[in-house]
Parts: C-alpha cells; structure tokens; sequence
C-alpha cells in the first residue's frame, strides 16, 4: 500500500508545507501566508517579537515598532494611536485628557466614523491629531487580492475625510484587526501608504465584556517597551476611565509621547 493511498503522504506534505511557511516568517522572507498580526512577549519592558521582522516590513514601509535602543538616561518614547469603527461615547473624554496631557495620538477611523461623528474628527484634526485610513467599511484586506478593490477601501475614506475637512489625507494605514497578506502591504506601500501594526495592546475592544482597571494596568503597564506603538480603542469605557492615570504613569517611567507620522521619514 502506498503512501498516497493510505493518505500518509499528504498529510506529511502539508507538514512540511507549514513548517516551511513558519520558519519563513521567522526568518523575516514572507509574510504571503500570515493574515493575522501577532505578538510574542519574551521579557518585561522589552519589545515583542512580531510575526515578520522590521527589516521585512520595512520594505514596504511598514512599522509595528520606533526607535527601542535608549542610552540611560535617555526618554523612551510611545506612540499612542486609537482605532474606531464608530463613536460609543467616549471620545470627547479621550480627547480631554490628551489635551490636559499635551499628547498627540493616531485616530485610524472607517467612514462610518466620519458619517456619524464629524464633528468630533473635526476637533481631532484642530487639536493636532492625526487621522489615520483605517479603511472604508472594514473589511478582510487579507481577503482581497484585486488591486482596484483593495485601492477603493482606502480612497473611499480618503475622499470622504477631505469632504468632511477640506485636505488630503496623511497616509496613514491600519488593517482591520491586523489582517494582512504580503500582497496588501505591496498595494499599500505603492499608494504611498505606510502600514502600521502595534507592538502592544490588550483586549479593550468587546464593550460588552469590559477590562477591569487592574486588568488594563497589568497589560499596559508591565508590557510597555521603548519604541512601543501602542493600540487602544476609543469605544472602551476602561480606557476613557483610566486614560488620565494610564498616561501619568507612563511619563512617571520615563516615557514621552511621539507623533506617529515622525516614523514615516
């Protein structure tokens, strides 16, 4: 009896197939078959590990980290960027407290955003935030591998920021929920886009089953790392509570706070 017959032989097949596929990605080569961003936590205060390395993603002009090697002494620096597919509630708060804190954050936002919260992206935009393209209807980018379709998502929104505030919008990009393929970051990088994943976050995003406050703090603060891109959604009522501690506590470990876009030179 063969190999094929007893079914022995695909299954080897496909073995090998996922193993070299895994150890592509590790080695920073191909992201083709990763369509889900994902993080490894080695040691505390210490960057993760993504699934493609920067020096891969930096042929596209993506990011998931900034600058990680600080002398002593030195300020370590975050970046802080929200997601949003649609206002819950809490963004004015947010706002507030990044004002009373003097820092600058990344709003990726979808149109259904600007549709039903203009004003609010109107007072992001005067208070010097950046918005950033977080695609037209939220879809599985991964999903699409036709060059028009995929355009379409992000000039949809492109179109409909400059409607909404009469400029051209930076290029900025964010996948919905990570997801991504090789493929999407060549269109992207050919848009002139640059993609930015994260480096640290933590599940903030079911409003029905909200994170206590010790559970944020034990993410956000035993994970924070130099460099950091960190993701937040400003649909969670944890962190508009906590945002005013959060970001005191961060200054208070010798961190400062960079615009997104100083990583796209």
């Amino acid at each position: 009896m063969t190999f094929r017959k007893t079914g022995i032989w695909y299954f080897v097949v496909a073995i090998l197939v996922v193993v070299a596929a895994v150890f592509g990605v590790s080695q920073g080569r191909t992201v083709a078959t990763v369509s889900n961003w994902g993080l490894s936590f080695q040691n505390k205060g210490e960057p993760p590990t993504g699934n493609a390395d920067r020096d891969y993603l930096a042929r596209y002009h993506a990011h998931f980290l900034g600058e990680t090697s600080v002398d002593e002494g030195e300020e370590k620096t975050l970046y802080l960027t929200f997601d949003a597919g649609y206002e819950n509630g809490y963004t004015a708060s947010i706002l507030d407290t990044l004002k009373k804190h003097k820092v600058n954050a990344c709003f990726f936002l979808v149109k259904h955003y600007m549709d039903t919260a203009p004003e609010l992206v109107k007072r992001m935009v005067a208070e010097g935030h950046t918005v950033g393209n977080h695609t037209a209807t939220h879809p599985d980018m991964a999903a699409i591998q036709n060059r028009e379709s995929f355009a379409k998502e992000l000039t949809d929104l492109e179109q409909a920021y400059e409607n909404l505030i009469g400029q051209s919008m930076k290029k900025l990009y964010r996948p919905p929920q990570g997801k991504f393929s090789e493929s999407n970051l060549q269109m992207a990088s050919e848009m002139g886009y640059h993609t930015f994943f994260w480096s640290l976050a933590y599940v903030d995003w079911n409003v029905n089953d909200q994170p206590t406050r010790e559970e944020a703090f034990s993410k956000l603060l035993t994970r924070v790392h130099p460099g950091a891109i960190v993701l937040l959604h400003s649909t969670s009522a944890t962190n508009a509570a906590i945002l005013d501690e959060l970001l005191t506590k961060w200054k208070a470990m010798g961190y400062t706070f960079e615009s997104l876009e100083t990583l796209m030179c």
